[in-house]
């Protein structure tokens, strides 16, 4: 199938919405992907668009016509001057340094930048974010930081075939979600899924997932340089 045909078809099977009833966003995924095909899966319906390397966020700005942009990636403190103002939403808020340079930046240019708190829901050693037992107070001390404003909390589950315990873990998230979303209308997004396991965590809750080779398939990364 063709990028157009798996926007369209991947939208029409969200617009059931998540077992709340809930709208559901799709963030488009687009690590190493062409502006052609990003602009090509924007024609087909897309509103939103991810990406995970700030270097691709910049080279493609200008190239990728419409669409709200995320960053959805690991981000540097060193790196955060290059999205100011530029972004629709920092998902991966992960840290309080990070929260910190988020703050200064945006306080700078007189702009709010919306960003959701990373979870290592599963306590992976592999991956950032706040742990699932700090999380709740992070989200307390990071809302008051001026120049960025709590959308919400983003997660990415573990590869696991464990089915009850990926169900677990997205419970887990979304009742994270609705505390703070009880306490602060500034809630919106619970970020959870994938290309792999989105259907899971919708079925559990989530209202924005990031898919991207179930959109533009396989991703073909470049060849090391021959020394």
């Amino acid at each position: 199938m063709s990028i157009s045909e798996n926007v369209t078809a991947y939208l029409k099977e969200l617009a059931a919405g998540n077992c709340f009833g809930e709208p559901v966003a799709l963030v488009a995924a687009t690590k190493t992907r062409t502006a052609e095909e990003i602009n090509e899966a924007i024609a087909a319906g897309v509103t939103d668009i991810g990406e995970n390397k700030v270097q691709e966020f910049r080279d493609k700005y200008d190239l990728v016509h419409g669409g709200n942009r995320h960053f959805i990636g690991h981000l540097q403190t060193n790196k955060v001057k290059y999205l100011i103002g530029k972004t629709y939403l920092i998902h991966s808020l992960d840290r309080d340094e990070l929260a910190e340079e988020l703050s200064k930046r945006s306080v700078r240019a007189n702009v709010t930048t919306d960003v959701l708190i990373e979870v290592n829901v599963g306590c992976e050693l592999s991956k950032s974010g706040y742990s699932p037992e700090t999380a709740f107070a992070a989200y307390e001390r990071l809302r008051a930081v001026p120049g960025i404003r709590v959308r919400g909390f983003m997660a990415m589950l573990p590869e696991s075939d464990d089915t009850a315990l990926l169900a677990s873990l997205a419970d887990e998230m979304r009742a994270l979600y609705d505390r703070a979303k009880a306490q602060d209308t500034n809630i919106r997004w619970l970020s959870m899924g994938m290309s792999g396991d989105w259907r899971l965590c919708v079925a559990h809750g989530s209202n924005m997932v990031r898919i991207g080779t179930a959109l533009f398939g396989a991703r073909h990364y470049p060849a090391p340089a021959q020394p």
